[in-house]
């Protein structure tokens, strides 16, 4: 069986041949923390990888580290590196090396597998130099009269095939590109190097004197070089199909004279409690902050599980709160020996090579949960066939759930107070037991607990 998936530039869904797997994933521009739904974005091209695994294949996954280049539209253009650099008032690379670890941190908790390399954009500044002459020698780039180097955007026929975008249709001012860049040709060009002008941090030397890349052109860049010049599946939010996944595509197809992408897969947005998530809206979940309400990160993972990569999801702190307790649940079950029932483990195999359909997935695990007429020991080898791919870690023993005598009895007069709607011994008592440690979890008729 092959994994298909579905790819946004043809708009069809279409298999992933071969044992041989190359895959390139957009990493996390690093001046802030990464929020879910970025990290959304980084677990699916884990689930690509693992499916491929599942099916013997072997994978080569390459993730960017982006420390220079991305600019800020909203404070006038400036790299968001040094923005936040002015802000915690710490050294740009600092800045940078500290989200960066961050961001690792975030996919060990998420048990999301690490790629086979992290390239920096700013330790790989010599090859975008080469790559961005090999674009000007071929008459794919210019250099503009502002002495920035720009990539001509009419002299690639295929612009738009991803998004739907096409040249004539695109107006001056629509948010494709920075708005300070007065020396480009047309207004669709986009800026392989940028000059440094008044600008002294984050810069370097060059061909066409000192400045600093433009975004686009890492991906170009680190995703040919580390995968000699094909991508076999190209990974990466859909806020990054236009204008960043265009110009990438329209960079790299110029200088491999062929398709350097065969499959661009895009992870949809993601909702928090009805909104966008974004910094001005205020509801910005970072998984810290998960962690912080004492729900296993892992929960976050389910969550995600449950909605299919495609679909715009709407997280919830209750259905993360219902995905920790399952998570739980399916610990204790899957605390047995193993047996493998080849039907079921085809059948869950089947759903994820259809365009990763973890809902389905997790669908049948429930059923087979219930199953009255499967052994325990099928349950458990199904359960661990299919986290081979979930990464939920099935397996990990949970904590010992026995609670001291004096906490039990609190927890029987809690029971009491609520039977007797007593809301306000039963809050108070509820103090006491969170002040050693417990988190309570309270449904319309029963109370649980676990250790924080």
């Amino acid at each position: 069986m092959d994994l298909e998936l579905y790819d946004t530039k043809s708009r069809r869904v279409l298999p992933i041949l071969g044992k041989s797997i190359s895959m390139y994933c957009c990493g996390p521009t690093v001046y802030r923390a990464a929020h879910v739904g970025n990290l959304r974005t980084f677990l699916l091209s884990d689930l690509i990888r693992r499916t491929l695994e599942l099916n013997g294949a072997q994978v080569t996954l390459i993730q960017n580290i982006t420390d220079v280049g991305h600019m800020a539209e909203d404070v006038g253009g400036e790299d968001k590196i040094l923005t936040s650099s002015r802000a915690e008032k710490i050294d740009p690379l600092a800045i940078a090396r500290k989200y960066e670890a961050g961001f690792h941190a975030d996919l060990a908790a998420l048990n999301i597998r690490p790629a086979e390399k992290y390239p920096r954009a700013s330790d790989y500044i010599e090859l975008m130099h080469e790559m961005i002459a090999q674009l000007i020698a071929q008459k794919n780039a210019y250099i503009g009269s502002d002495g920035c180097v720009y990539f001509d955007s009419k002299s690639f026929a295929g612009y738009g095939q991803i998004s739907s975008n096409r040249l004539d249709a695109l107006k001056p001012g629509h948010r494709y590109e920075y708005t300070d860049e007065g020396g480009k040709r047309f207004h669709a060009d986009w800026a392989l190097w940028k000059a440094a002008g008044e600008r002294h941090e984050l810069i370097w030397d060059s061909p066409w004197g000192p400045g600093f890349p433009g975004w686009h052109i890492e991906c170009s860049a680190m995703s040919l070089h580390f995968l000699h010049n094909h991508v076999d599946v190209h990974v990466g939010g859909i806020d990054l199909r236009f204008p960043h996944h265009e110009n990438e595509r329209a960079q790299s197809n110029s200088i491999t004279r062929a398709e350097a992408v065969d499959h661009w897969v895009h992870g949809e947005h993601l909702l928090f409690e009805g909104r966008k998530m974004s910094k001005s809206t205020g509801n910005v979940v970072l998984l810290r902050d998960v962690i912080a309400r004492g729900f296993d990160p892992l929960s976050i993972r389910l969550t995600f599980l449950e909605n299919r990569y495609r679909s715009q999801m709407d997280l919830t702190w209750d259905a993360i709160s219902a995905a920790h307790s399952t998570l739980r649940r399916w610990r204790n079950l899957v605390s047995g020996n193993p047996q493998v029932n080849p039907q079921l483990n085809d059948e869950i195999t089947q759903a994820l090579n259809s365009d990763l359909d973890t809902p389905r997935v997790i669908q049948l695990l429930r059923v087979i949960e219930k199953n009255p007429e499967l052994t325990v020991e099928e349950k458990v080898g199904a359960f661990l066939f299919a986290d081979q791919v979930l990464g939920l870690d099935l397996s990990r023993q949970e904590m010992n759930r026995e609670l001291p005598p004096e906490l039990a009895e609190i927890m029987k007069l809690r029971a009491k107070a609520r039977n007797e709607k007593n809301w306000k011994e039963s809050d108070r008592l509820r103090g006491v037991l969170e002040a050693e440690g417990l988190i309570i979890k309270d449904s319309a008729t029963e109370q649980d607990w676990e250790w924080r």
